[in-house]
């Protein structure tokens, strides 16, 4: 393989995928896109992405047109590495002609990194996972 084709590869890949840690940064600079949850209404129900919109991927071809503008640009997201459901929903998204990338690491990303995250009942405690992030300890108040 030569190193254009290598080179080409990953800047196709990052042209449709994004991460928990971008999209955050995106969501709070203003950036403009959707964030779209593909998962079930259970498991939306038990936590999702604070600011991201609940469209199952079955739903999709039903529902886009009416609910996100054309030229807004989507990203879409499942559980976590292990589910297909982004990639499910992120050919529907193409199919009906959007810009669209699929969040790795999905919803378990988005909470081991300690993003804001809601539930049936609204807010959710953040933690902040050492194996994926940085966690520095509070300092100690030495009064």
């Amino acid at each position: 393989m030569s190193v254009n084709d290598t080179q080409t590869y990953f800047e196709q890949k990052l042209r449709h995928e994004t991460d928990a840690s971008d999209a955050y940064a995106a969501q709070q600079a203003g950036d403009r896109f959707v964030l779209v949850d593909v998962r079930s209404i259970d498991a939306w129900n038990q936590g999702h992405a604070r600011g991201a919109l609940h469209m199952p991927y079955r739903d999709i071809a039903a529902r886009a047109a009416s609910e996100i503008p054309s030229d807004t640009p989507v990203v879409v997201y499942c559980w976590s590495p292990g589910c297909n459901a982004g990639a499910k929903g992120a050919v529907e998204f193409a199919k009906l002609g959007y810009e669209v990338r699929e969040m790795i690491g999905g919803y378990e990303y988005w909470a081991r990194e300690g993003y804001p995250v809601d539930g049936v009942d609204g807010p959710l405690p953040r933690t902040f996972d050492p194996l994926v992030m940085v966690v520095r300890p509070r300092s100690v108040d030495a009064s």
